[in-house]
């Protein structure tokens, strides 16, 4: 009579849960080749927005384990296990993570961001937050620099990509902002050729855009030309320091002075 009872029992809790416990390993099997599917599918857009490797393996991991999570909440729901608490205590559990970690999950918003529009890439010579520097390294959470002085500098992502960037290698070529001036007593014509003949003359100053000459001001003691030659990023300094250098020999060489500030001397007699 107890065997029977037992039979029964077993029986009762086949005829129950066993549709239940084969559902939710259907739903297993068939959300498992679902996620499948989707990941190959998220790798592929990945690949074809040429995306950053770590960015690419941190979102595939984090798709996965959403998935994964999910599917777990769908087959314990199948099997008959109470979710609503369940899912409430992973939301509580997410809200008091985001809280305790605002300021890094900050960053690591930023650093995404980053990552999807490329506002500068390693190797480019950017400016941001007050810092001027040559991208040495794009991670989730900050950005590394290598700044002139050859100092590593950190910033980090959020603040970055909430910040004013200017990437001055993204254009490929840029443009070198000189001023000289000349006494007024030079002729404007002959100094803007003397100018002109210096940067036509240096190598790595392009022929296009072309550059120019141009009086900017008429100054207290000088009259101040604004020399704008092109060149590539690279070249930027070269070009800088050379010019400046072949400026005042040029202007030597043709007799033109360039004025430097007086100090008179008033003497009271009595």
């Amino acid at each position: 009579m107890e065997t029977q009872k037992w039979i029964d029992a077993g029986y009762n809790l086949i005829v129950e849960f066993g549709p239940k416990v084969l559902g939710a390993i259907l739903i297993w099997i068939i959300g498992s080749w679902i996620i499948k599917l989707m990941l190959k599918g998220l790798k592929k857009a990945l690949n074809k927005g040429d995306y950053d490797e770590s960015l690419k393996k941190f979102l595939a991991d984090l798709s996965k384990w959403i998935l994964k999570v999910v599917l777990i909440i769908v087959v314990l729901g199948t099997v008959g296990v109470e979710t609503t608490s369940f899912a409430a205590v992973i939301a509580a559990a997410g809200l008091a993570i985001g809280l305790a970690l605002q300021g890094s999950l900050g960053n690591f918003a930023g650093g995404v961001l980053i990552m999807i529009f490329k506002p500068f890439k390693i190797g480019d010579l950017i400016e941001a937050q007050g810092e001027l520097g040559v991208v040495k390294e794009i991670e989730i959470f900050t950005t590394k620099l290598t700044g002139l002085t050859n100092k590593e500098i950190i910033l980090p992502n959020g603040a970055l990509s909430n910040g004013n960037i200017i990437n001055y290698t993204s254009e490929g070529t840029r443009r070198v902002d000189l001023v000289y001036g000349v006494s007024y007593d030079a002729d404007i014509k002959q100094t803007k050729e003397v100018l002109m003949n210096v940067l036509i003359s240096h190598p790595k100053v392009l022929k296009d855009p072309a550059p120019s000459v141009t009086v900017m001001e008429l100054a207290d003691s000088s009259v101040n030309f604004a020399v704008r030659p092109w060149c590539n990023g690279d070249d930027y300094w070269d070009v800088y320091f050379d010019v400046t250098e072949n400026v005042k020999i040029a202007l030597d060489a043709a007799g033109i002075e360039i004025p430097y500030p007086h100090a008179v001397e008033i003497h009271k007699e009595g």
